[in-house]
């Protein structure tokens, strides 16, 4: 350590998932890592006049959360266009919050829900139905994407996107009609999802200063969730380097407020190896932008080839892959290998698992993997001779929350046994494979990390349903190892980030309450009160709020983000808070939600502690 460190943050219970010393009371940091952990007083002691001190209050403070698979780039540049039901524990308050932002939204401009909930966590138990939207918005265009399983637009949308009665069909889809053949407004991927997000995509786009601001702003969500690092999977429509301008504009300027490992995911289908071709040329895995690893890349995927794409809509029979996946997908791995790119593929289910490593292992026979870190993405339904072979090539398997809004349709579908390892995390653990968790954010689940680590703990879905038998739970230390030194490993940073030991990125959150006492229901509802990435505070609430700098206004001024807040937290109320019909402490704006609030005082509870704030109105 220097002759005085940067900071001491002092008075803390501190989880540094280091072994040799599982807990502290505080770190000194210098230079954006951490210089020391150990006791409060001895770390105060190498203060200098300089050194910042931060007293943590007696907080549990964790490594920062490691989102190994997300979306944010593309989250990023749409935040502030779309209206988040995550969290909402009810329809009709799903439906007020849409009310209101129809109300604000200017023509031509679109409402849009894109993913991140599921109609299990509403009380009612279900969507709304396409009259409630026409009603609700008789002229604006609404789209909401409910999982990749389908979209609702009212009439304005269809009318946008102009599916007409002569509209064909896409390959693996429908556009369900009424008896006179005219289009419903209801989209089903049966199961290709594509219908969903080309739909999405003929809305309006924000202008480029807005999606810096919506940028800036989500990843502030992040932080304040405890999240300090991601990797981004790529995505539909998202083009290198055009869709990346943003977020590499803000790593140029030092403004990214967490850590983030880019993917690319190719575009083309029957064209994809030209895709890589032309990005090997373009970038080196690795290659980092905003100083000390704050914007790196970080291979190839989620997307290798279309053909071994195998989507994850329960409500469907499992898809088989084309007949001439293989060819395709050897000579994109071949290239990866030859190049050292480490790579990642979406598999949902353990056939197309099984066919993928055919291919894996016949290019590894001529061209050895040799320590390139590759992993499968998603494995919902991957069997322990699949987790063997996968060990045996030095893979992984990035397993996220997907069953904790999907869980009821799988275990309608193929019944309770096989949900009951679903996926099946304490066998790749125990395989040695290495593992690391995340959400698929935004679209297919909610970007809040701690709603997984509540799912891989008590095994229940957002509706509530338990999933999995006892011995497939996992304890809270080893759920949130996966979230941070798990998830490291999946972008070649292990030992660099994940353990708050000497020597790692001082990146670490203070928590709302304990993660590791909490009654488990809670779980759901924690944040994170201070956040810091690279010893510099991201986040700060209450007390801790003054160390955090200010957070930017949305723009445009109508943006759902603008006036519906933060993430809806699962949780009650605190008595004694102020009532919403005045300024909320937590979120710092109106609600304008007390005319709707319910009349029963337990009730009202549930519904303002759901809402993220304290106010027992």
């Amino acid at each position: 350590m220097a002759e005085h460190p940067d900071a001491v943050f002092y008075d803390g219970r501190i989880t540094t998932l280091d072994r040799g010393r599982p807990e502290a009371q505080a770190l000194a940091v210098q230079d954006g890592r951490i210089a020391a952990v150990g006791d409060s007083a001895e770390l105060l002691r190498s203060a200098g006049a300089a050194t910042r001190r931060v007293d943590l209050q007696g907080r549990r403070v964790i490594p920062g959360l490691n989102d190994s698979h997300t979306h944010l780039i593309r989250a990023g540049l749409n935040y502030n266009l779309e209206l988040r039901w995550d969290g909402v524990p009810s329809l009709a308050d799903a439906m007020a919050l849409l009310r209101e932002q129809v109300q604000r939204t200017p023509p031509p401009q679109w409402v849009r829900v894109v993913g991140g909930f599921s109609e299990w966590q509403f009380a009612e138990k279900r969507l709304p139905t396409l009259a409630e939207l026409n009603a609700v918005a008789p002229d604006t265009p609404v789209f909401i994407l409910h999982l990749y399983d389908r979209a609702l637009l009212n009439a304005a949308a269809l009318r946008a996107v102009g599916y007409t009665r002569d509209t064909p069909d896409p390959p693996g889809a429908e556009i369900q009609r009424d008896a006179r053949g005219e289009p419903t407004g209801l989209l089903l991927a049966r199961p290709n999802a594509l219908i969903l997000y080309s739909a999405l995509a003929r809305g309006p786009r924000l202008d480029p200063d807005d999606q810096i601001n919506s940028s800036r702003l989500y990843m502030r969500e992040l932080n304040r969730l405890g999240i300090t690092s991601v990797i981004d999977a790529g995505g539909g429509f998202q083009n290198y380097p055009e869709d990346y301008a943003v977020v590499r504009r803000l790593a140029d300027a030092g403004e990214l407020t967490l850590r983030i490992a880019y993917n690319l995911f190719t575009q083309h289908p029957k064209q994809e190896k030209d895709d890589f071709v032309r990005w090997v040329r373009q970038v080196k895995p690795g290659d980092a932008g905003g100083g000390d690893a704050f914007f790196r890349h970080n291979g190839a995927g989620e997307m290798l080839v279309f053909s071994a794409a195998d989507f994850e809509d329960f409500r469907e029979p499992r898809p088989e892959l084309a007949p001439g996946m293989e060819a395709e997908l050897e000579d994109v791995v071949r290239l990866l290998v030859a190049n050292r790119w480490p790579f990642r593929i979406h598999a949902t289910y353990d056939e197309s698992i099984s066919r993928v490593l055919d291919v894996y292992e016949r290019v590894d026979r001529e061209l050895p993997f040799d320590g390139l870190h590759w992993f499968v993405d998603h494995a919902e339904t991957v069997g322990e001779r699949n987790i063997e072979r996968i060990r045996a090539l030095g893979g992984g398997i990035a397993v996220q929350h997907r069953m904790a809004y999907q869980g009821e349709y799988f275990l309608e579908r193929y019944g309770a046994e096989a949900t009951a390892r679903t996926p099946p995390v304490r066998q790749m653990l125990a395989a040695g494979l290495p593992v690391g968790m995340g959400t698929d954010a935004t679209r297919v689940a909610s970007y809040n990390p701690w709603v997984g680590l509540h799912w891989l703990v008590s095994g229940e879905t957002v509706g509530g349903t338990r999933l999995y038998p006892q011995h497939q739970l996992l304890d809270r230390e080893t759920a949130l190892r996966l979230y941070t030194e798990g998830s490291a490993w999946f972008s070649s940073e292990e030992g660099r980030k994940g353990a708050l030991v000497a020597g790692q990125y001082a990146d670490f959150a203070a928590l709302s309450e304990d993660y590791l006492t909490v009654p488990e229901a809670r779980i759901p509802a924690l944040a994170s009160v201070l956040t810091v990435v690279g010893g510099r505070v991201v986040h700060g609430e209450g007390d801790f709020a003054d160390l955090a700098p200010p957070l930017p206004r949305a723009s445009p001024d109508w943006s759902p983000a603008a006036h519906q807040g933060r993430y809806r937290r699962y949780a009650p109320a605190q008595p004694g808070a102020a009532c919403c019909a005045a300024p909320c402490g937590v979120h710092g704006h109106r609600h304008g939600f007390a005319a709707r609030a319910p009349a029963p005082a337990a009730d009202r509870a549930a519904f303002w502690g759901a809402l993220g704030c304290g106010c027992a109105f």
